[in-house]
C-alpha cells in the first residue's frame, strides 16, 4: 500500500496541472462505467433508488419517481430517445448530470440527450449527450432535433419560467414522437409572480398550469356541440394529461 501510495505521488507530481485533470476525468469515467453496471444489476428497475444513488432531487426534495415509474416502467426496455432540459449545477460545469445518468441508467437501451444554458459537455458519456443553448431559441433547438431524431420522452426540468415552459412545449410537442410523453416539472412556478405565475388568477393562460388546464377540454372535442369548431393539434394529439403535485404527463397519441 505504500508503494502504491509514493507511486500515484510521483506520478501526480510529475504532471501538469491540465495533465493532472484530465486523468482525474479519466479515472472519474471509467468509475461511472463500472458504477452504471453495478446499479442497473441491483436496482435497475427501482427509480426512487436510482435518483438517491445519482444525487437527483426526483426523490427526497421533490416525490417525483414515484409517478416516472408509474408511466415509465412498461418503457424500461424499449430503444428510447428521452431528451432532458435542464442538467443541473447551474454554471459549473462539473456540476449536475445526475438525472441523465439516472434516466440512462433505469432506460438500458434508450439514448439520453440533456439541453442547458450552461455548458455541460464534460457529462458526455456513454448513451448520453449534451447540448449547450436555450430552451426558447427555436434555430438551437431544431439542431438538437437533426441530431437526436424525434424524442420519445421529453423532460422539462429547465427554467421553469412560465413563458419559457409554454414555448417549449408548442415548439417541441407536435416535434416529438406520435406516441410519448412530455413531463413538466416544478409546475408550482405558476403561482408565483417571479417566475411569471399568479396565485390570484388560477386560470391565467399564459401560466403553465392555466394553459394545461385548457388542454385537458380538447380530450372532448369530438363530443363538441359547437358548428364550424377547428380542432388544433393538440386536440388532435392528446389521449391523456395526468397532473401530480407540481408536475404534469402529457401523452401524446390519436385523439381522433
Amino acid at each position: 500500500m505504500a508503494f502504491l501510495l509514493q507511486w500515484r505521488h510521483r506520478l501526480q507530481s510529475s504532471l501538469t496541472p491540465e495533465q493532472r485533470k484530465t486523468l482525474k476525468r479519466f479515472c472519474a469515467l471509467r468509475f461511472r462505467g463500472f458504477q452504471r453496471v453495478v446499479y442497473g444489476l441491483l436496482f435497475g428497475p427501482n427509480l426512487r433508488t436510482l435518483a438517491l444513488l445519482y444525487d437527483t432531487d426526483k426523490w427526497g426534495s421533490h416525490w417525483y419517481a414515484q409517478y416516472y415509474e408509474r408511466h415509465f416502467a412498461p418503457l424500461r426496455w424499449k430503444r428510447l430517445n428521452i431528451l432532458e432540459i435542464g442538467i443541473g449545477g447551474y454554471e459549473d460545469p462539473e456540476l449536475g448530470g445526475g438525472s441523465l445518468r439516472m434516466w440512462r441508467t433505469y432506460f438500458p437501451r434508450a439514448r439520453v440527450f440533456g439541453i442547458d444554458i450552461h455548458d455541460k459537455s464534460l457529462h458526455k458519456e456513454c448513451r448520453i449527450c449534451t447540448f449547450q443553448g436555450s430552451q426558447v431559441d427555436d434555430e438551437f433547438l431544431d439542431r438538437v432535433l437533426k441530431n437526436i431524431g424525434q424524442p420519445d420522452i421529453i423532460i422539462d426540468d429547465g427554467s421553469h419560467m412560465n413563458q419559457h415552459v409554454l414555448h417549449t412545449f408548442n415548439y417541441l410537442f407536435p416535434r416529438m414522437n406520435e406516441r410519448g410523453f412530455y413531463v413538466i416539472e416544478d409546475v408550482q412556478t405558476s403561482y408565483q409572480k417571479r417566475f411569471g405565475g399568479s396565485s390570484e388568477d388560477l386560470d391565467r393562460p399564459d401560466t403553465t398550469m392555466g394553459f394545461m388546464k385548457r388542454l385537458t377540454d380538447g380530450l372532448n372535442y369530438t363530443e363538441y356541440e359547437r358548428q364550424n369548431y377547428e380542432s388544433t393539434y393538440s386536440d388532435k394529439h392528446i389521449t391523456a394529461i395526468h397532473f401530480y403535485h407540481n408536475m404534469v404527463f402529457i401523452q401524446k397519441g390519436q385523439n381522433l
